[in-house]
């Protein structure tokens, strides 16, 4: 099951994403005297579908670039459409569900490798929330061999211009607040069930640098060295990959929650730690029960934290607007804020690329 149906199963609509890309300059009417103008980026992401044409495609991918959009991450491997974007100046990055593997054959060969909660049930055989989630354990020797194998075969392919890391965490400890419902979860406060990983390997690991099983904690998510220890965790492995895809000349990139202070708290993820060439948070203010004025406040939480070290990219989740008017207002309180661009999940219509058009 791919993202689109993931997010079709939470009752919120059917996407189709969007990423970083080409640009010229920011809102021309916001620059201050004085200011050089920012270079602007937007970029899609999509599921090729084979039985595309050609012609088709390439006509397709010209409206993409007109609106500025310089990068297309690509869930599936498909060389005619890396190529047809290649040839309008469009980067062809792959789209890589790294620590959710719902790979049968290692479940059944490997099942080790996948992420144990605190309750003892694994990833591999009672996976939480839907059947696809098959979150591996990020500390098993097994699981960075195999992602490397996997990462090492998509970035060897000279139609393939990056690698764009999704999935790149643990297991949602709490869901965004509007699926609470949708679950029939309170999820006021940390549930064991939810909670990853407790894993041998991973506690005795833990224990070895901080002297004290994690499961022998009476309040082990009040723990910030366990906290810390599987944000490093997730790290680690975020900086093998990105080696490996700089070895190849290949930049990467990840999709993260939308704000530091809520990627570590509910997904152990650290982005502004990591070794990255451009990050792509999902601000995806519906899923939190906020405005679009929260874009705003989101995009300028992770550029202040990330103080320059790599582009940040607001990523928007369409079904989330009310109208053309709403794109445009968080497309500008993102550029605003510092963002390089925008990342939109969700259809592009003409009228979603002309209000990207108006900022290159």
């Amino acid at each position: 099951m791919n993202k689109r149906n993931f997010i079709k199963s939470l009752g919120i609509g059917s996407v189709a994403m969007m990423q970083p890309g080409i640009a010229t300059r920011s809102f021309a009417h916001e620059k201050k005297a004085g200011e050089v103008a920012r270079k602007v980026q937007h970029r899609v992401w999509i599921n090729p579908n084979h039985k595309d044409a050609a012609d088709d495609v390439r006509k397709l991918y010209k409206t993409y670039k007109e609106a500025g959009i310089g990068v297309i991450y690509f869930e599936d491997d498909s060389p005619m459409h890396f190529k047809i974007a290649k040839e309008l100046g469009i980067e062809a990055h792959r789209w890589f569900w790294t620590m959710n593997r719902n790979d049968k054959n290692l479940m059944a060969t490997q099942p080790g490798c996948y992420s144990q909660s605190k309750t003892g049930a694994s990833c591999a055989t009672n996976p939480p929330y839907v059947d696809y989630y098959r979150f591996l354990c990020p500390n098993q020797p097994g699981t960075l061999k195999y992602l490397k194998e996997q990462v090492k075969e998509i970035v060897s392919k000279d139609y393939v211009d990056g690698l764009h890391l999704d999935y790149i965490r643990f297991v949602d400890v709490i869901l965004p607040v509007n699926l609470w419902k949708k679950y029939g979860i309170d999820q006021s406060r940390e549930l064991p069930q939810y909670d990853f990983c407790y894993c041998q390997t991973c506690r005795d690991k833990y224990k070895s640098i901080y002297g004290v099983d994690p499961m022998d904690m009476e309040h082990p998510d009040q723990s910030p060295s366990w906290r810390k220890f599987r944000y490093d965790s997730i790290t680690n492995i975020v900086s093998n990959l990105s080696r490996l895809a700089h070895q190849h000349k290949k930049p990467i990139t990840a999709a993260v929650f939308p704000t530091p202070e809520i990627a570590k708290r509910i997904v152990r993820q650290d982005w502004v730690n990591w070794p990255m060439d451009g990050i792509c948070p999902m601000i995806y203010h519906g899923f939190y029960n906020e405005g679009v004025r929260w874009i705003g406040d989101a995009v300028a939480e992770g550029v202040n934290a990330l103080s320059g070290k790599f582009p940040l990219y607001a990523g928007l989740f369409l079904p989330d607007f009310k109208n053309v008017g709403e794109i445009k207002e968080g497309v500008k309180l993102a550029l605003d804020n510092g963002a390089a661009g925008v990342s939109i999940f969700g259809q592009l219509t003409p009228e979603v690329l002309g209000v990207l058009r108006e900022t290159v």
